[in-house]
């Protein structure tokens, strides 16, 4: 009977009568933990549900600000180097054998197993800030998106002039209501069937905006719009503070749309060991980022295209298209679903590392640690943790109440993300690169390992830079008691 509960449950706490047990043993990993059984599609698509956000369609914008010349390479040097980071970050989730190695479950393991000292602790930070502020721009970024459709039907009944101002909030509290749910599933582990859902809807909201866009273009509609070598045009669209500002915004935002570092380790942690897992998730990164690529530049190119300077931040939620209009609609659930499971990808992580923390420190307490069965009816056994239901309920609806109170948040999401994209995408991956391949100082691979570390890091402050001009704009026209404006 027990090893029937074992085949069907959502989630097994292991026993040391499991342990002892010749049968059970089969079921475990050499860590002792439940089988894996994560292939390089699951992995894949964890990446694509990570990285294409709905940002994908505010790329226009950002080619807009750089133009025909600098867009383009700037998507194709940053697809690069996260690639190339991933890579070595990859090799790391064993130690010391990338094959053979002891398992290190989360980034700061990692860290903790390569670097060690105080570089921990800044990991962890880095990381779990960028998590936390990830998760508030998603509860806004997808209220957005399903105030888009109620608009969108507004627009067309009533005439585009029209203002259809709808607050964000009930959808908010719409979007928590979902993650609540959500948030129950105990591990990464689970999280497959979501992710793989999420990354089709990527995929269909994303080609809408392109086949939109390509529509528009072709109509001739997009010929009436400007476009330049060198993007929006200072003394006629922009003034040349604000070309500066704007440049670094949209380099920065480049930047941080390929940044899956954060939850890179935790993805591989649900591989099977067989192929070798770092050898599976170098596939998926591949492929994860040639996918995410393919898409930036063909959004990116055709949506410029389309609208020229005048790009609005998103095209499919800001109303750069208001017909067909049940297209808009179904673009815009999907990317609420997609955002639906891009939150539960980056907030797991989170979960876990404070749930293993709170057991680690309070072994007897069994409010913590204990698990209650509960039958479910079509999906087996689920073992519910008190802890984990009030923990994660809280923070769901504290993300929820901090996006409502601060609509214009994403401006803290680019600043977060300035100060974790080269920490957690670029410098840790190098330093643990060299140290676990003992890299000679000064040796030719070590000098331009930190000068490509060196330029990301100025990058990161120029993001940070534009970022915080940004926030403090917000800031001075931010009126609480009123419905921001898209």
């Amino acid at each position: 009977m027990a090893r029937e509960m074992q085949k069907s449950s959502m989630f097994i706490e292991q026993t040391t009568a499991d342990y002892e047990n010749g049968d059970a043993q089969k079921n475990l990993d050499d860590d002792g933990r439940p089988k894996r059984t994560g292939t390089w599609i699951t992995a894949s698509a964890h990446i694509i549900t990570a990285v294409i956000g709905s940002g994908v369609l505010s790329l226009a914008w950002a080619i807009a600000q750089l133009g025909w010349v600098a867009g383009p390479a700037v998507l194709m040097i940053f697809s690069f180097i996260t690639y190339f980071t991933s890579t070595l970050l990859a090799d790391c989730y064993r130690a010391p054998d990338p094959i053979h190695g002891k398992r290190n479950y989360t980034y700061m393991d990692v860290v903790r197993a390569y670097l060690g000292g105080r570089k921990v602790q800044l990991c962890g930070l880095a990381q779990y800030a960028n998590l936390l502020g990830i998760t508030i721009g998603y509860t806004i970024t997808a209220s957005i998106s399903m105030v888009a459709v109620k608009r969108s039907n507004c627009f067309h009944n009533h005439g585009h002039e029209t203002k259809c101002q709808t607050s964000n909030n009930p959808f908010m509290i719409i979007f928590a209501c979902f993650q609540i749910i959500l948030s129950q599933i105990p591990n990464f582990h689970e999280l497959s069937w979501l992710s793989i859902l999420a990354a089709i809807m990527s995929f269909a909201y994303s080609s809408i905006g392109l086949g939109l866009s390509i529509a528009k273009v072709a109509g001739g509609s997009g010929h009436l719009n400007t476009t330049s070598l060198t993007g929006v045009t200072v003394g006629v669209d922009v003034s040349s503070t604000d070309k500066i500002w704007k440049t670094f915004q949209a380099v920065g935002n480049i930047a941080f749309a390929y940044a899956f570092s954060t939850v890179l380790v935790e993805i591989q942690d649900t591989l099977k060991s067989s192929p070798p897992e770092n050898k599976s998730m170098k596939r998926a990164s591949g492929i994860g980022v040639m996918t995410t690529t393919l898409f930036y530049v063909l959004c990116g190119i055709m949506g410029y295209a389309a609208f020229g300077n005048d790009a609005p931040g998103n095209f499919l939620t800001g109303f750069g298209f208001y017909e067909p209009f049940w297209l808009l609609d179904f673009a815009n659930v999907c990317i609420a679903i997609h955002l639906i499971g891009a939150y539960q990808v980056f907030a797991q992580p989170l979960f876990g590392f404070v749930e293993k923390m709170c057991k680690g420190r309070y072994p007897d307490n069994a409010f913590i640690v204990r698990e209650h069965a509960i039958n479910v009816p079509f999906c087996g056994v689920y073992y519910l943790n008190f802890f984990r239901l009030i923990w994660r309920t809280a923070y769901v609806i504290v993300t929820a109440v901090l996006a409502m109170l601060f609509p214009f948040f994403n401006d803290f999401l680019g600043l977060i993300g300035a100060g974790s994209f080269w920490p957690l995408t670029v410098y840790f991956p190098i330093e643990i690169h060299i140290a676990q391949l003992k890299i000679p100082k000064y040796s030719f691979r070590w000098v331009w390992l930190k000068i490509l570390s060196w330029v990301c890091l100025i990058v990161s402050l120029i993001a940070a830079t534009g970022s915080i001009q940004g926030l403090i704009h917000s800031l001075s026209v931010y009126k609480p008691f009123q419905t921001p404006e898209e």
